[in-house]
């Protein structure tokens, strides 16, 4: 979705919004423990552009600033509940001490909304994700006994929390990587395999299709694919909803997506880039299995090509050597460290470098990812928007686009492209010529 297509006209959201989030772990309890502290006013949504961003509209001489959350109908946080599936039958106050993320004030303001938050049993399949302790596996065995339990789980979530629409969001584990098959080309082929029990359909396709069928937009916030494959999109088509991925820009590439943009606009060339990350927490330990870390990888390195274009930049561009790597380290939890040594190129070809050492905490940047990602794709899908939205490529590590489109991994310009298809729903101009909206039209010239 993009702001040339998109038509203005709002409408309001009404009644609660279920989000069902597939893993119920450190991500998800961390979003949730922090909408639950935030409507009771003891927390910012710090992070979150629909809490506390704002957008410019109108003419120069009157431009004005309105919160993003007041420029577009969004669902109020006080409409939220949640549901959840996970392969540990922990309850959401368990995995927040677990996972440590929170300090202990802040958990027991909330400890008696977290432990009404009891995951369902999650899909397992040791074949797409080997490093996890498991008691909590759906008992359904084949693909199409699976997609039946999530359907019937949907519903009774909704039921059970007086819902009557829900959003779902993977934050589970990474799966091992492998490439889409014949089973993903068409939607027809893909539901032949699910009949089939074809091996080829994993964990996560049987959540989005399963989530479909049911009217839920989809996010996925992991490498897994699922968005990506065109059996999917032909779906979300089918059942007009919207769905985004992958893989939530939270920390280091975050920062590769705000530091490569400045290197391109200023023609620095770029020799090398290396980046490492220590993490303890179980998506570590899920990534320390050579597979599950291929798909982070294949996620991670891709940002740099799309913004930098090697192909029209080759003398500064063409030959740089980029390399990722994830180590678990189980003393550090959730409180990620990100190395990054960068080597660049300026005048006549004379080297430099630059550092970054990211002390970040992994759940603490993802959280407001997901509560904005929640409420722009409940928001797209009120106003009949279908697809990948593509308008929400600010929020992704390798952002889907649809079939022909080129993506953009520039923060700045996925940026302006979002806050463009919200001004546009708005009924409102795009900002297209932000070095021009000064003098309007025309540039000031000298009449000498």
């Amino acid at each position: 979705m993009t702001e040339s297509n998109v038509k203005s006209g709002c409408k309001k959201p009404s009644g609660k919004l279920a989000v069902l989030t597939i893993g119920l772990g450190a991500v998800s309890t961390t979003f949730m423990a922090g909408v639950e502290l935030s409507r009771k006013g003891l927390g910012k949504p710090i992070g979150s552009l629909t809490q506390m961003g704002t957008a410019a509209f109108g003419k120069n001489d009157v431009c004005q600033k309105k919160m993003i959350k007041e420029l577009v109908p969004l669902a109020d946080l006080n409409d939220l509940v949640f549901g959840a599936w996970d392969v540990v039958g922990e309850d959401g106050l368990t995995v927040a001490r677990r996972s440590a993320v929170l300090n202990d004030r802040d958990i027991a303001a909330c400890a008696d909304f977290l432990k009404a938050i009891k995951p369902r049993p999650g899909i397992h399949d040791p074949a797409y994700v080997r490093e996890l302790p498991v008691d909590n596996a759906m008992k359904a065995q084949t693909a199409a006994e699976k997609v039946a339990q999530v359907r019937q789980d949907i519903r009774e979530m909704k039921k059970e929390l007086g819902a009557d629409r829900a959003v779902m969001l993977f934050t589970a584990s990474t799966e091992k990587y492998h490439k889409p098959g014949k089973a993903h080309e068409s939607l027809a082929a893909f539901e032949k395999a699910i009949a089939d029990n074809d091996p080829s359909i994993s964990p996560t396709m049987i959540y989005i299709y399963a989530g479909m069928l049911e009217g839920c937009p989809f996010i996925n916030g992991t490498p897994n694919y699922s968005v990506d494959l065109p059996a999917i999109q032909e779906l979300a088509k089918k059942q007009c909803l919207p769905m985004g991925g992958k893989d939530l820009k939270s920390g280091q590439t975050m920062m590769k997506t705000v530091l490569a943009p400045a290197f391109k606009a200023r023609m620095l060339g770029l020799r090398g880039w290396f980046s490492t990350n220590i993490l303890g927490n179980r998506d570590g330990e899920v990534l320390n299995d050579p597979e599950a870390f291929h798909s982070k990888e294949v996620t991670k390195t891709g940002v740099l090509d799309t913004i930098l274009d090697p192909n029209e930049y080759p003398d500064l561009y063409g030959d740089y050597h980029h390399m990722v790597r994830i180590n678990y380290y189980r003393p550090r939890g959730d409180e990620k460290e990100g190395w990054d040594n960068i080597d660049i190129m300026g005048w006549l070809g004379y080297p430099m470098q630059i550092k970054v050492n990211f002390l970040c905490r992994d759940s603490i940047l993802a959280a407001p990812l997901c509560l904005d990602l929640v409420l722009f794709m409940d928001f797209a899908r009120n106003q009949g928007w279908h697809g990948i939205q593509e308008w929400l490529s600010f929020y992704f590590k390798s952002p889907n686009v649809p079939a022909g489109h080129v993506q953009e991994n520039d923060l700045f310009i996925q940026l302006t492209r979002l806050k463009n298809t919200l001004r546009v729903a708005a009924g409102e101009a795009p900002i297209t010529r932000l070095g021009l909206e000064y003098y309007g039209d025309d540039l000031p010239v000298c009449d000498k």
